[in-house]
């Protein structure tokens, strides 16, 4: 293995590890919780094999979408584009928040209950699904990292990939290995108990997020409205039940998080200096890109892409951005993915994209002068945007 493949793999780690901080990875948060706290207690023995098999779910799933970028040329996240993929994705969060509820496990075959194949088989479903929980975005270092890898050689991009996987993996099998990490936090309690319950509607908003790729979008709203209603219905029960202090304050944490999370959702908080008015790019539209005699931003955007909705909440709807775009005249096009689409897909990769989120500023002549991938803050859009300026003749 030479140096300069050492040294991307340890980038893919770091890569990998780094996404477990992005936005993105938020539905695998329970599942990963839970394999963390299911091991609290058992052996060393027991902790190391979990840790492994925790591990082997996530390296098996980064091996096969290294294998399949390799001989199929896959974009990263363009699993996701599946509406079969998608279907079953949000059946299979669905059936785990109704497990999370009821408080039981995950429902395997006769022959391996027989085999006691619980204890093997839910760490290593539980990293397969968190990997697969983390392709939809990009995150700090993968853009780099997936640029080399697609001019590698089969057996690199499938180091690279697994190293993804390891990264990905790694805090959760340091707190799988060492639950005494664990021995800071607040003693467990009914608070506890309330905080498991609440990862069950995260599974559930999780599971109507990505099914709203494939759902008529007339159902978006009055789907997002029955489902804070019903957190909310729960979390009055609750709180009326409780008995602890500690219980109530976790009722009120997660009604205040729902709360927050709907009220910026609806976007109840936007107003004309936050609003850009976003045009849609086709793909009959691209040959224009260059002749369009104004500076430009392209997003490229999808459905599925969790963190490209918080940029479209944050960055994009910063008061700044919005006088930018407005001073330089800089005409606002989105690009939307959510579906296989063969001609934005290459814009995409004729810009260096490699995944989701995506942006990048182009001046009145369609030249490129700046691209951003994955979450950037508004104050460098800001600034690349102020860098651009109207031909002379405009103005």
């Amino acid at each position: 293995m030479n140096t300069l493949l050492l040294l991307q793999a340890a980038l893919a780690v770091g890569a990998g590890l780094l996404l477990n901080l992005t936005p993105c990875v938020l539905p695998a948060v329970p599942l990963k919780v839970r394999a963390v706290l299911r091991e609290a207690g058992e052996r060393r023995t027991v902790r190391w094999v979990s840790a492994a098999l925790f591990t082997a779910g996530s390296v098996l799933f980064f091996g096969a979408l290294g294998l399949a970028t390799a001989l199929l040329q896959w974009r990263w996240g363009v699993l996701f584009q599946s509406r079969p993929l998608l279907i079953a994705l949000s059946g299979l969060l669905a059936a785990l928040a109704i497990m999370n509820f009821s408080g039981r496990g995950l429902p395997l075959p006769n022959a391996l209950m027989t085999l006691r194949g619980r204890r093997l088989f839910e760490p290593f479903f539980s990293g397969l699904v968190c990997a697969l929980l983390s392709t939809p975005c990009t995150g700090p270092l993968l853009g780099g990292v997936l640029v080399f890898a697609l001019t590698q050689p089969l057996a690199n991009i499938i180091v690279i990939f697994v190293a993804i996987g390891v990264g990905l993996a790694s805090p959760y099998v340091v707190l799988i290995l060492r639950p005494s990490l664990l021995k800071h936090l607040p003693r467990a309690g009914a608070w506890t108990a309330v905080i498991q319950q609440s990862f069950g509607w995260l599974l559930l908003a999780a599971a109507l997020f990505y099914a709203q790729s494939v759902l008529p979008a007339a159902w978006g709203t009055p789907s997002w409205t029955i489902l804070l209603a019903a957190v909310f219905a729960w979390a009055a029960v609750t709180f009326w039940r409780a008995t602890e202090r500690g219980a109530r304050v976790a009722v009120l944490f997660v009604s205040a998080t729902a709360a927050a999370l709907g009220y910026f959702g609806s976007g109840l908080d936007q107003s004309a200096d936050t609003t850009i008015a976003w045009q849609p790019l086709h793909a009959a539209d691209v040959t224009a890109l260059r002749t369009l005699g104004r500076p430009a931003l392209v997003e490229f955007t999808a459905q599925w892409c969790i963190n490209c909705r918080v940029l479209e909440k944050t960055t994009y709807e910063d008061r700044n951005v919005v006088a930018a775009l407005r001073r330089t005249g800089t005409i606002p096009l989105q690009v939307d993915l959510t579906h296989p689409n063969p001609t934005l897909e290459r814009l995409l990769a004729s810009y260096g994209g490699v995944g989701l989120p995506f942006a990048v500023v182009l001046d009145h002549n369609g030249r490129t002068t700046q691209t951003f991938s994955g979450l950037f803050t508004s104050t460098s859009l800001t600034r690349a945007l102020s860098e651009t300026t109207l031909p002379e003749n405009s103005q």
